[in-house]
């Protein structure tokens, strides 16, 4: 007998329902909580995305910011040689600009750009300051360029170093005691 009741009672417990009926306010909070778990994945979906596309983008700054010596070499001997009357060096810088114009067209396919600083505000981001001058300029005006700066895309490889201005304005000189 005690095999038969063991038996009854499986069977009852295979009939009796174990799982409880989810109420409305359970369904709701599950909904919610689903929708914001695939809010939050969309959004990691499309962080992931910029920046695998932020990678590729930029993938090749440091080659190239290793590259930029090459360039300011070029510029120097292309420079060098202009007070050259010989033919045959007028020739070899001829090649020189060519080589310096294919380098440089390849870089700029690349994103490289130079950093304007012709008639333009100092800018820290993108400047860096070597010398100040006084004169009758604007304050922070860009008066030379000493090294050419250059950026990838929207990343500075190398800030301009710059020789910026300071006016020089004699009615607003203080003394030592910084009384006027």
């Amino acid at each position: 007998m005690t095999g038969k009741k063991h038996d009854d009672d499986a069977e009852t417990h295979e009939k009796k329902p174990d799982d409880k009926l989810i109420t409305k306010h359970e369904l709701d909070e599950l909904t919610d909580t689903l929708k914001r778990i695939q809010a939050e994945f969309e959004n990691y979906k499309k962080r992931t995305e910029k920046e695998n596309i932020f990678l590729i983008k930029n993938a090749n700054a440091q080659l190239i910011k290793e590259l930029l010596p090459v360039l300011d070499s070029f510029e120097l001997a292309i420079k060098d040689s202009n007070n050259i009357d010989n033919p045959e060096i007028a020739k070899f810088k001829k090649g020189l600009e060519l080589i310096y114009t294919q380098l440089y067209s390849i870089l700029e396919d690349e994103g490289l750009r130079q950093i304007d600083t012709e008639n333009k505000h100092f800018d820290p981001y993108k400047h860096e300051v070597l010398m100040v001058k006084e004169c009758e300029k604007q304050d922070d005006m860009i008066l030379q360029e000493l090294q050419k700066g250059y950026m990838l895309n929207d990343i500075v490889l190398r800030h301009s170093k710059v020789m910026i201005s300071k006016h020089n304005c004699p009615d607003n000189k203080e003394d030592h005691d910084g009384k006027p």
